[in-house]
């Protein structure tokens, strides 16, 4: 517990000052004749050939991107071609030294991470592996067209095609692509490899692979992990955050010893000195040496050291050095490896930011030019050996344009044929209880000695006695229990599970929901993280990217803007993106607040029903609470988990009780929540009680019979309950707390004016929240949805109620006149 590290005011007001150590900048300074006795010939002609197929691949994409035409193959490729032409030892050098347990993420600009770590796998795996691996992977479809057309006899030279074919197929969107055409050329990976996604967003691999080294840590898996990012990529905040992340005290200081240590992480910043056109070193940033990055992050300073990327055996030589230091548990590293793109950001960079002159001398020092050179100078080839290597990577890579360009050999996705096709990869809707069966989780006493376990075995799990009168609230099993006994549940099934989130040990999340969690599950399965949101969002998708299971806590939904794009772009994506490769048994829970005002109580769910690719579910009632947890916990979708803060301390008010035991509620089904006859109200999140008190008065004044949905889900969604409903009521009220402006209300209310036109006697109503900021707790009855407003609103919208006086003004003149103020 952090009980145990003191804060001692002496040791914090001490004199004294911080020193740094220094940091090494190139210090690796040999060539091919200084290294003859530690290279073999095949490795150093392994390593000359890697960058011409890197060269190859990007003088290939670049000619058809300007000319139309590689080697007199036409064709047009509209899409994306980052290119990193000029960096090829630094790729090269890298991937030399990694093997399949080693991950590798990129960026938009990782072609040659790709090809140079794939030509690095394949040299180190037997032939068996290789053919079982190409065999497996899409159940043959890639490997078929290498076998059908291939050159070679040997299964290494058609290992080689399957990785030039599978790349350029993807590159060019065709079905028999790494991702199915679906990643395209800045999100390609191909995990049998280790090679991971590619992120077209600058810096967004930072947090994926450092989740992905968590999960190395936690699992005790071999291997480490490399985060290629560029130097443009470290003005970007969740880059920053990723290292601090990778850098915490915790993993020596309260990790146990099986699991502490620094996490298994290199970050590897590709210094080319450009972000797109801005020059990072005297313009855009102010760090003079990427490397300094290091002092500032941890005491280590991150093990930072400047490598000449130019020079290939100065980066093997670094990787061999620092897996040393990831191997004893010394991680993260921090790599400042100086490389320069000649080519332009894109092929239709003109380079208007650099002299001529400045690229002609980088140019003059081109890394396979001057390895080249020294390879001959060592006596290690000669030029025609060297120029027969130059024209056989022509010859393959012509060869695969050749199919990767018939669309009969290399079909796209037909959307014609199966209109579906995409829309089936959205999600798994797999149940996986466990990700790992074979050992078991890591925890600190059974269960059942819980203190909180066995205090919600003495608890009433319904909010009325049996003879219907209330349970006090302590006595009674609430909202935030139910968090609790589906989190303790899936801690106890599934090793791989971990939490984390602010504030969520010791002082057992926010809203008490973890409380009692600290006695059971060790730290590393359950810990505080930083106040990063995007650190605690990205590095959940790269843990659960990786293999594992993951709840992490955003403690306001209001603070999803701080993790925007790992929200967005990354949690929401990669199972699409990945042509199904990828699993994302993902959970993020947010409360969604009330009481402390304009940045603490939004519902932002709309922002999350927006994108494609999120589960979103907001339940109201202890009952569902539960199901829909564990129904989330026990997938493998990314899932958004919405709470009301205003429901943590409810029982149970429409079910007979909680069940102790096991159970999901399916995620999208909408609930009756009391059967009507004239009105049906559809409510999301905490509005149901509000509702339920608007049908009282709607009964017992009016004698109109409401039925009551509560929505429970808002991504996927049924509405079959609700048209049945429909057809019944003829009449339609939705009502959520979320501002109306854009919320999922009003597309809940255009859905089910499509859907159940015909059964309408009204136009379906909403009832948001005001367009307004949220005022403070005591002014928030004026803000929020309230029972008067739904009955106002009936007798303004849809039909009037005898003798109503309406205390708010719910009529067409008031919303068109709100309308024009933009409120």
């Amino acid at each position: 517990m952090t009980k145990c590290l003191t804060i001692d005011p002496k040791k914090m007001r001490a004199p004294g000052k911080i020193t740094f150590k220094d940091i090494p900048m190139n210090t690796y300074q040999k060539t091919v004749k200084d290294e003859v006795k530690n290279f073999t010939k095949e490795e150093f002609l392994h390593i000359y050939r890697d960058m011409w197929v890197v060269r190859e691949f990007e003088t290939m994409l670049n000619s058809i991107k300007t000319t139309g035409q590689y080697e007199g193959i036409e064709y047009n490729h509209p899409g994306p071609a980052h290119l990193g032409i000029g960096q090829e030892a630094a790729y090269v050098g890298q991937a030399f030294e990694l093997g399949m347990d080693d991950f590798s993420f990129g960026s938009h600009r990782s072609h040659g991470e790709i090809l140079a770590k794939g030509m690095s796998c394949i040299e180190k795996l037997s032939d068996e592996q290789l053919t079982e691996i190409m065999e497996n992977f899409f159940d043959g479809e890639t490997f078929a067209v290498v076998k059908e057309h291939t050159q070679y006899k040997e299964i290494k030279d058609m290992a080689r095609e399957f990785l030039l074919y599978g790349m350029i197929a993807e590159t060019w969107g065709r079905q028999t692509g790494f991702n199915r055409g679906l990643g395209g050329s800045m999100h390609a990976f191909f995990i049998p490899f280790g090679i991971f996604p590619n992120n077209a967003i600058v810096g967004g691999s930072a947090p994926i692979s450092t989740g992905a080294a968590l999960f190395k840590r936690v699992n005790q898996k071999p291997g480490m992990v490399i985060c290629n990012i560029g130097d443009g990529s470290i003005g970007c905040g969740p880059v920053y955050e990723s290292m601090n992340f990778a850098t915490m005290d915790q993993y020596n200081t309260l990790w146990d010893e099986d699991h502490k240590g620094g996490l298994p992480i290199i970050y590897n910043i590709w210094n080319n000195s450009y972000g797109m056109g801005g020059q990072t070193c005297g313009e855009t940033m102010g760090y003079e040496e990427v490397a300094r990055l290091g002092a500032g992050l941890n005491p280590a300073e991150m093990h930072a050291e400047r490598i000449d990327g130019m020079n290939p055996l100065a980066v093997i030589d670094a990787y061999r050095r620092k897996r040393k230091v990831i191997e004893d548990r010394q991680g993260p590293v921090l790599l400042d490896v100086v490389t320069y793109r000649v080519s332009g950001h894109s092929p239709s960079d003109s380079s208007s930011y650099r002299t001529k002159e400045e690229i002609a001398a980088w140019e003059a020092i081109d890394s396979i030019k001057v390895f080249g050179q020294q390879l001959v100078e060592a006596g290690v080839a000669k030029e025609e050996e060297l120029k027969e290597i130059e024209l056989g990577i022509r010859k393959d890579m012509t060869w695969a344009v050749k199919l990767g360009k018939d669309e009969t050999i290399s079909p796209r996705i037909d959307l014609d044929k199966n209109p579906n096709a995409i829309a089936d990869m959205m999600f798994t809707n797999l149940e996986i209880p466990s990700m790992d069966t074979t050992r078991k989780p890591d925890v600190l006493m059974p269960k059942e000695e819980n203190p909180r376990v066995q205090k919600l075995a003495k608890k009433v799990r319904s909010a009325y006695e049996a003879d219907g009168k209330p349970v006090s609230k302590n006595r009674t099993f609430q909202n935030r229990d139910a968090i609790f006994e589906a989190a303790i549940d899936k801690f106890y099934q599934d090793p791989t599970f971990i939490a984390y989130g602010e504030d969520n040990r010791d002082w057992g999340g926010a809203f008490g929901a973890y409380t009692n969690l600290t006695e059971s599950i060790p730290y590393h399965r359950f810990f505080n993280s930083p106040i990063s949101e995007a650190a605690i969002v990205g590095t959940s998708v790269g843990y659960a990217m990786a293999g594992g299971r993951v709840m992490s806590e955003l403690m306001y939904l209001d603070f999803i803007g701080r993790a925007g794009d790992e929200v967005f772009n990354q949690m929401s994506k990669w199972q699409a993106m990945s042509g199904d490769v990828l699993k994302m048994p993902f959970v993020l829970r947010c409360s969604v607040g009330s009481k402390y005002g304009a940045q603490h109580s939004q519902d932002w769910s709309a922002l999350c029903t927006h994108i494609p690719g999120l589960k979103v579910v907001f339940p109201a009632t202890p009952y569902d609470t539960k199901g829909l947890l564990n129904a989330a916990l026990n997938g493998t979708d990314p899932v958004i988990f919405l709470e009301s803060q205003r429901t943590y301390d409810l029982g149970e008010m429409f079910q007979k009780e909680v069940p102790a035991g096991y159970y999901e509620v399916k995620i999208g089904e909408p609930d009756i929540k009391r059967e009507g006859k004239d009105l049906t109200i559809l409510t999301v999140g905490a509005t149901l009680y509000r509702v339920t008190k608007a049908a009282d008065i709607l009964q017992e004044k009016y004698g109109i019979s409401t039925e009551i949905i509560d929505a429970r889900s808002l991504v996927p969604f049924n509405y079959e309950p609700v048209i049945e409903s429909v057809k019944k009521t003829g009449r339609i009220i939705i009502t959520g707390d979320a501002c109306e402006r854009g919320s999922h209300l009003k597309d809940f209310a255009q859905s089910i004016s499509e859907m159940a036109f015909d059964y309408l006697d009204a136009p379906p109503v909403v009832v948001g929240a005001k367009n307004w900021i949220t005022p403070a707790h005591e002014l928030e009855e004026y803000f929020f949805p309230q029972p008067e407003w739904i009955i106002d609103a009936v007798h303004e919208r849809i039909m009037p109620l005898p003798g109503h006086t309406c205390t708010t003004n719910q009529t067409i003149l008031q919303q068109i006149e709100n309308d024009k103020k933009g409120v």
